[in-house]
């Protein structure tokens, strides 16, 4: 078998402009990104947040997930802070029928996306910070262990942004790949959770939807239904349920359905296979409805994914790495900045394969030390969101908005401080950091910044479902 040999080209040298000299800048608008953002800049930091798309929100907006995980843990909210307070906003704006049905909701509570953008638009800026959106970070400058710059480029052309801090807030561990911090893809076989082509339709019943399940038994992720429908070939196998469906009203609903296998979040060759794949797949899924599901008979398709939903991709090599048995034992760290409750949600990797979960008991959750953020070598950057350094049955928790938001503040507050003090991140003082998190609504367990073993822990079992 022969090697291919790719063909290069030496690309001349530039002199480029140095646009921005913020203090910290914070590469990626999604939950971790807007959190990570509205911190820094609350927190006294000169700040830019540089976002590829036209619009902030990530998974939430871009992807269309149709609801938040959960904010608590079965009894109160371990997310508080920014991220509560950006889901209450959307609750408000979103007008007197939606907060009717979810006010006093903390878990599920599904995304009215137009409203969501022009939150997250309005929350930013009032925070002080900027917004640069249609701009990607191509190039890291360093300096020894330090980032001394990032190229970035946009319809403006190629220019320099240098600032104090870092924050990558990508949800692929962009910036710190770039910069050459080591990490971990998937599992131990390359295999990556699934992408989802998530959309919203409007058309439907949703009281005639809920005597369907009344009268038949079923329940609302349609299980025996979609079952039926696998068997008799109008849908293909796969996951055999609906993993979400949000009402937004009583006719316009949001759909987490069915996967795109083999997908890698990083190459863009994949990202636009599954593009093609899910639109595709959703046409298939909307004649399921239409045949199958009573409520359903005359919906229309109003809005798919601008792209697929990503659960995985990069996850950093960290100063610590955050493991199953932190989760299972609920531990807490000396250096916690954030609490976790969502369950381990590994979804299967081909068709043919089982999803992996894993609750913690009501009530109950563990800790987010700050040194998981933390990428090894470097020591102006910090990374939050779904890259953090853990290993793969942690990452299928840490990996939902909820908690994107908690770590993005923590991650945005620490930049703030090591901008003031002139240092870098492992230099932040984590008393003052867990203070001032508390102090401005984090939640961070019963006794913060005390360690905590938790409960011992023996053999790992999973629950796994669709054998």
């Amino acid at each position: 078998m022969s090697n291919t040999v790719k063909k290069t080209v030496t690309v001349p040298s530039q002199n480029l402009e140095v646009s921005y000299t913020p203090d910290v800048v914070v590469i990626g608008g999604g939950a971790s990104g807007v959190a990570a953002a509205i911190a820094a800049a609350r927190n006294g930091a000169s700040t830019l947040l540089i976002e590829q798309r036209g619009y902030l929100g990530g998974m939430g907006t871009a992807a269309l997930v149709p609801a938040f995980c959960p904010y608590t843990d079965g009894q109160k909210p371990v997310i508080r802070g920014i991220g509560l307070d950006l889901l209450e906003k959307m609750k408000i704006e979103a007008g007197e029928d939606f907060m009717s049905r979810y006010k006093d909701l903390l878990d599920w509570v599904p995304i009215d996306v137009e409203t969501l953008k022009r939150v997250y638009d309005r929350e930013v800026l009032a925070s002080g910070a900027k917004i640069l959106f249609h701009t990607v970070a191509d190039q890291v400058l360093l300096e020894g262990d330090r980032i001394s710059g990032l190229v970035i480029s946009n319809k403006s052309g190629r220019s320099v942004v240098q600032a104090k801090l870092y924050i990558d807030a990508s949800g692929d561990a962009d910036l710190a790949a770039l910069a050459g911090v080591p990490f971990q893809v998937g599992g131990d076989q390359g295999e990556l959770q699934p992408g989802t082509m998530c959309y919203v339709v409007t058309g439907a019943d949703r009281a005639r939807f809920k005597q369907f399940l009344e009268e038949t038994g079923e329940r609302g992720q349609l299980e025996r239904t979609v079952t039926e429908a696998q068997k008799n070939g109008d849908l293909p196998d796969g996951r055999k349920r609906i993993s979400g469906m949000a009402w937004i009203t009583d006719s316009i609903v949001g759909f987490n359905f069915g996967h795109i296998f083999g997908i890698d979040g990083t190459k863009a060759e994949d990202l636009t296979r599954a593009a093609i794949e899910g639109r595709q797949l959703i046409d298939t899924q909307i004649r399921f409805l239409r045949k199958y599901v009573p409520g359903f008979e005359h919906i229309h398709l109003v809005h798919s994914g601008d792209q697929v939903g990503i659960r995985e991709t990069r996850r950093i090599q960290g100063d610590y790495t955050l493991v199953v048995e932190d989760f299972l034992s609920m531990r807490t760290f000396e250096d916690d900045i954030a609490r976790n409750s969502y369950f381990i949600d590994i979804h299967l990797a081909n068709a043919s394969s089982t999803m992996t979960i894993k609750h913690l008991p009501k009530g109950e959750s563990h800790g987010v030390p700050y040194r998981c953020m933390l990428p090894q070598g470097k020591s102006n950057l910090i990374v939050a969101g779904r890259s953090v350094s853990s290993d793969r049955p942690v990452q299928g928790s840490l990996r939902v908005m909820p908690n994107c938001f908690a770590m993005g503040e923590a991650a945005g507050i620490a930049a703030a401080m090591a901008g003031s003090a002139g240092v870098g991140f492992r230099e932040v003082s984590i008393p003052e950091l867990q203070r001032r998190l508390i102090e401005q609504g984090a939640y961070l367990g019963e006794r913060p910044g005390q360690a905590d073993a938790g409960v011992t822990v023996d053999a790992v079992t999973f629950e796994t479902e669709c054998k």
